[in-house]
């Protein structure tokens, strides 16, 4: 009996024994057993948590819940030490006074770390961008691909991931292609000399567009006579695809044909011509 009361109050020393022992602040080998077995159960639970909320989510919210969750992880960690160290009676004021300084020059240092992390969170939870979206940002077009809770990630046409820091959906302009669904209107302008008979022009646009893999026959393509140019007669052919992406492939084909047809109808394609007179003069 008395061996066992010895190996308690031999434990007991153990875990009062004083870590750090200052003036103000106090951590025991208790307090930091108990931070130890508090990060342990909040990690258990939140990976049950975990599981059972992205069990029947689609693979695209799966994604975005996982970043949140990640985010409220570190959140929830933080918030379990500060109320362990307090509950232990730890001045928590006299570290904050310390650290003040030093928290001042962690926030202008990591200050566009949160504004990409607050961001983040907010195209999590207004659906603003979703996995598969067409965007288009500073002259490139890519798909996304995955949404993370600092960067998201879009693969460009030419097989190129550009990194995207999330405040840059708050604060510049971005075209979403596929925001509201999955079609868009793209168009080929084509000009072509004064005197060309234009519905002939109207009718060959049309029969090639229509002819063309990977255009909607709903809504249906239409040409526009835009403009007289300087040098030709404006027009342009404007079809609807649900591969914006690929688009680019589409109006290569298309110019090709367009070229071909209006050979083939002795239709020219003019370019710029410019006049030159020279005026001369009489020297005596």
């Amino acid at each position: 009996m008395d061996r066992v009361k010895e190996i308690v109050s031999l434990f007991q020393e153990f875990l009062t024994y004083k870590l750090i022992d200052g003036k103000n602040v106090d951590i025991s080998v208790a307090t930091l057993a108990s931070i130890v077995i508090v990060l342990i159960a909040v990690t258990f639970i939140l990976r049950l948590i975990s599981k059972v909320m992205v069990k029947k989510l689609p693979v695209d919210d799966k994604n975005k819940f996982l970043s949140l969750f990640g985010f409220l992880k570190y959140f929830l960690y933080i918030l379990s030490i500060i109320t362990i160290l307090h509950s232990s009676g730890v001045d928590l004021t006299v570290l904050l006074t310390a650290s003040a300084a030093l928290f001042v020059g962690l926030g202008f240092a990591l200050q566009y770390l949160f504004q990409d992390i607050i961001s983040g969170i907010l195209i999590i939870l207004d659906q603003s961008l979703h996995i598969g979206d067409i965007i288009e940002i500073d002259g490139k077009v890519g798909r996304v691909f995955e949404t993370r809770l600092r960067t998201t990630r879009a693969l460009t046409r030419d097989d190129k991931v550009i990194v995207i820091p999330n405040h840059k959906f708050l604060t510049d302009t971005i075209y979403n292609y596929t925001q509201n669904h999955k079609t868009t209107r793209e168009s080929v302008k084509i000009g072509v000399a004064y005197g060309s008979d234009v519905q002939l022009v109207t009718k060959l646009l049309l029969e090639i567009v229509l002819s063309q893999k990977g255009i909607l026959k709903s809504p249906k393509p239409f040409v526009l006579f835009e403009d007289f140019g300087d040098s030709a007669l404006m027009f342009s052919v404007n079809y609807f695809t649900n591969d914006s992406y690929g688009d680019p492939r589409i109006k290569s084909d298309l110019r090709y044909l367009i070229d071909a047809s209006f050979r083939n109808n002795n239709i020219s394609i003019p370019f710029p011509q410019r006049d030159i007179h020279i005026i001369g003069q009489n020297r005596s």
